[in-house]
């Protein structure tokens, strides 16, 4: 038995049916993003988890209990907002012991867990401090800190490093994934950041107008795609005599399908080149090794695998 169970979860918002048949089954210390574009579905989900919002249909059960049967207070989920949504007023410790202070954990032992936690996530230093004191990164981790410290039977996170400039939310997605393998904590997190998906999950659901439409691990999704929609979705791609093809897979070779280079932009670690061919334009990634790359107007040939 799984120990997140979502059976057949429907949510209509009057005629609009936001999450349409959602069935997942989620093992205990996993790690489970749901991803799509905005207005899939996928929030939704996590709200019907988390409580705020009811299901028109469809089971959730934990662990084999009917979760639907327990106020949200009691379902003992730990939740970081995309805001973050932590109290300027308070201290950092203070933040984080609000959890355990409404559910009348001793002072001793509160103490003990708030200090613990916030070594964990690397602000054992900033106890005293304010949320106005610290940077971006430094609040997502009190808010992650806030949600862990409860010792959650599950992590619900809701875009929680979208606020984030680009570097330190690569950064933070490394802190949270060994976080998240230190504590062992099942994990849902809501994002439409593929690649964000791909680096943090075990297995990711991609859903698109409510409905799921694969359910795999990260590499096996991108590798073998479903659906054209996730083809798409999770990064670029190619359909080329009928299949999917990826760009970093596509080599320049001395024989191969002929095409005349459209456009190539530099992105420091990888060329990214457009090649007008008899199937189309083709998209192709190069990573940059410092040897010479064809220029612009440039007649190529084109090869690639026929397997991942």
């Amino acid at each position: 038995m799984a120990f997140l169970e979502l059976e057949n979860l429907n949510k209509d918002f009057g005629a609009h049916r936001a999450v349409d048949g959602l069935t997942l089954a989620v093992d205990k210390g996993e790690f489970v993003s749901l991803l799509g574009p905005s207005g899939c579905g996928k929030t939704t989900t996590l709200q019907m988890i988390a409580g705020f919002v009811e299901p028109t249909g469809g089971a959730i059960r934990l662990d084999g209990r009917d979760l639907l049967m327990v106020k949200p207070a009691r379902r003992g989920l730990g939740i970081v907002f995309q805001s973050y949504a932590l109290f300027p007023h308070m201290t950092v410790a203070e933040n984080v012991a609000f959890g355990l202070e409404m559910q009348g954990v001793a002072r001793a032992e509160c103490d003990k867990r708030v200090a613990e936690t916030l070594q964990l996530v690397g602000l054992g230093a900033f106890a005293d401090r304010h949320p106005r004191q610290l940077s971006g990164g430094q609040q997502q981790r009190v808010a992650l800190a806030r949600a862990l410290v409860i010792r959650p039977r599950i992590l619900l996170l809701d875009e929680p490093l979208s606020n984030l400039d680009a570097k330190l939310r690569e950064e933070m997605q490394i802190e949270l994934r060994q976080i998240q393998r230190t504590v062992g904590t099942t994990t849902i997190l809501v994002t439409h950041d593929q690649a964000e998906a791909m680096a943090l999950s075990d297995r990711i659901v991609v859903m698109n107008k409510g409905r799921v439409e694969q359910i795999a691990a990260p590499h096996e999704a991108y590798e073998r795609p479903a659906t054209p929609f996730v083809a798409n979705f999770l990064g670029k791609t190619n359909l080329v005599n009928g299949a999917n093809v990826r760009p970093e897979r596509i080599t320049f070779a001395a024989s191969g399908l002929a095409g005349t280079v459209r456009t190539r932009i530099f992105q420091g670690n990888h060329w990214l080149y457009q090649v007008e061919t008899s199937h189309g334009l083709v998209t192709v990634i190069r990573q940059n090794s410092g040897e010479a790359m064809p220029a612009e107007g440039a007649s190529v040939h084109l090869a690639w695998s026929a397997s991942p």
